[in-house]
């Protein structure tokens, strides 16, 4: 927050004049920019927007919204990339709202430590907390709950919300981070969120993540489709008033479609070249 420095008091003689007195410099001050303040001001107007989903009362995504959240026993942590919050088109607001307050946190920063996160820190030391990272030393979600030691487990999961390389640098540069079991998606699933070029054709937004997570935590596919459904309307909204299908990376570099110039560094050249085999479901 800015911080405006104060006016220094002035002490006033109580015999004569004040020989440091400046009222007849404030007057010719106010003659010069009295005539400004007379001038009328343009105050910009922000539209309306709806409490629940955050989104403009005019395009506002409540009717297709749960009536009330979801009751879920799983809690989920956002660990977001400051970025994410200017964005227009984001996902998490819609998470947010289908869901009861204390089951959504999220949590907006780079770096995190135990001193000044330590909820969250709390949270990655719990054995029932899951990270939904892919990786080498990512597990199954679904094979995962389906052990008797995890099965009747109350889970806490965190996602990271932010472009690919954002969630990589989040991940690497937190150690608390890695102490909770790593989790990954194996479902074959195509992302519904069109709008947003993807890296993949499999890479998921951060609600879709959740939505399949949650219905796989909590052993009901119904979770998805509720989830899912602000999402696809969201989508449909703006591709009827003038947004274009993104299609992913992958799909562009294996259709000849990629008109961006190739980088010259090799190691941007192999990861363009992975996005082709790479079959990890990816958070973005």
């Amino acid at each position: 927050m800015e911080h405006i420095p104060s006016s220094p008091t002035r002490s006033h003689a109580k015999d004569g004049d004040d020989p440091l007195d400046t009222s007849s410099d404030d007057d010719c001050l106010d003659d010069a920019f009295g005539g400004l303040a007379a001038l009328p001001v343009e105050v910009s107007e922000r539209r309306p927007t709806c409490l629940r989903c955050r989104r403009p009362q005019k395009v506002c995504l409540c009717p297709f919204l749960p009536a009330q959240p979801l009751d879920v026993s799983t809690c989920l942590y956002i660990v977001q990339h400051p970025a994410e919050e200017s964005r227009v088109l984001r996902t998490v607001p819609l998470l947010a709202a289908c869901l009861p307050p204390e089951k959504c946190n999220v949590i907006i920063g780079r770096r995190f430590n135990e001193a000044k996160n330590p909820e969250l820190a709390e949270v990655c030391q719990d054995s029932r907390t899951l990270i939904l990272y892919p990786g080498p030393n990512s597990q199954n979600l679904e094979e995962l709950v389906q052990r008797p030691e995890e099965g009747d487990k109350t889970h806490n999961i965190i996602l990271i919300d932010g472009t690919w390389s954002q969630a990589k640098n989040i991940f690497l540069k937190n150690s608390m981070l890695h102490l909770p079991k790593q989790v990954q998606l194996n479902r074959s699933l195509s992302s519904q969120y069109v709008i947003r070029t993807q890296p993949t054709n499999i890479c998921l937004s951060t609600l879709e993540c959740a939505a399949v997570a949650l219905s796989i935590l909590e052993c009901n596919d119904i979770f998805q489709e509720v989830l899912l459904r602000p999402l696809k309307a969201l989508c449909s909204f703006q591709l009827e008033h003038g947004a274009q299908i993104h299609h992913s990376k992958e799909h562009l570099l294996k259709n000849g479609m990629y008109d961006k110039t190739k980088p010259k560094n090799k190691r941007k050249i192999k990861r363009l070249e992975k996005l082709v085999t790479d079959r990890n479901c990816l958070l973005r």
